[in-house]
């Protein structure tokens, strides 16, 4: 068996198709918006994917934002800007995902009916302050280690859902260190 080097293998497999080539590539399926050949990755499972994702990301702006009107007591006016600054990025992340749901094919699922159980993380609404603080920080944990699950798994299978992922990844990370700021800052004086 004869190894083929990458010299050789460049001539008779060009790196780049030819600008004709990707003229005839993109006539075809039209139907099929941007998921075309050069598409590897598993149209359907990513779409499934990103529901998760989606119902993740209205959970959080529902317990968000929920939180930053029932926050109470005289350390609360802070950290209930805290939760609708929030609550307003999650409402952002979830607008993208479903937007890339739409592009490949799919239709984003805002059902309230099931959220809960289609989102990875919990709705839960603590009881006071250091507890909604407590429920966040244990939310956008959640979100981070399944988002960085999410990040291996598209890979270079599907770099735009992935660059997405890290993107909302880098504020999920953000949020968790806010929140463990406050869990610091307000644990000792409960409200």
């Amino acid at each position: 068996m004869k190894h083929t080097s990458a010299a050789e293998k460049q001539t008779t497999e060009p790196f780049l198709s030819d600008v004709k080539t990707l003229r005839e590539r993109a006539r075809q399926h039209i139907e099929r918006g941007v998921v075309s050949k050069t598409y590897v990755g598993d149209v359907a499972r990513t779409i499934e994917l990103l529901q998760t994702v989606l119902a993740t990301e209205l959970v959080c702006v529902l317990r968000y934002t929920q939180h930053s009107i029932a926050a109470t007591g005289l350390a609360s006016e802070g950290v209930k800007t805290e939760f609708a600054a929030h609550a307003k990025e999650e409402q952002e992340h979830a607008m993208a995902v479903a937007e890339r749901i739409s592009q490949l094919g799919g239709q984003p699922n805002f059902d309230p009916k099931g959220l809960a159980s289609r989102s990875a993380s919990e709705y839960a609404t603590g009881s006071d302050l250091v507890a909604m603080i407590r429920e966040n920080l244990i939310a956008e944990r959640i979100a981070v280690d399944h988002y960085r699950e999410l990040i291996r798994f598209f890979g270079d299978d599907d770099p735009t859902t992935r660059v997405m992922i890290e993107s909302i990844l880098a504020v999920e990370e953000e949020h968790a260190n806010d929140m463990q700021d406050l869990l610091a800052t307000h644990e000792g004086a409960k409200s």
